[in-house]
């Protein structure tokens, strides 16, 4: 066999710019405006839900509201974490490199070639361009 061809992950990162991080934080914050409509919607849903349950059977109130109380923490929580992740995102130094997560690349290989490179490939990112790939 001359050559082989293989599907490896390819690391994708991003330069910080202060363009990257307004557009980070934008995105955090639209999500965390789509929690706060999550939880009103809840709020609504549980109360008239509970209105109906209360005409039908006291006793399935309580779990009613323990399974509403569930459902709101779950989104709070993520709300904390995505605030907690807007810090972050403020306190990133210009010019740093984060990761944007991975892709998969495909390569052909032939004897001779280094798979350890191939197999550590980077792309870097500056404001949506690629500026860099590193094998």
């Amino acid at each position: 066999m001359e050559q082989i061809t293989l599907k490896v992950p390819v690391t994708v990162k991003a330069k910080v710019t202060e363009d990257l991080k307004k557009r980070m934080t934008a995105d955090m914050q639209e999500t965390v405006r789509k929690i706060d409509i999550e939880l009103q919607q809840i709020d609504f849903q549980a109360k008239r839900i509970m209105a109906e349950q209360a005409k039908v059977d006291q006793q399935g109130l309580v779990t009613i509201r323990q399974q509403v109380e569930a459902e709101k923490q779950k989104r709070l929580d993520a709300k904390n974490q995505v605030l907690e992740r807007i810090k972050e995102v403020a306190k990133l130094e210009i010019g740093a490199e984060i990761g944007q997560g991975q892709i998969e690349g495909t390569f052909t290989l032939k004897p001779g070639d280094n798979l350890h490179a191939v197999m550590g490939t980077e792309i870097l990112l500056e404001d949506g361009k690629i500026i860099a790939i590193r094998a």
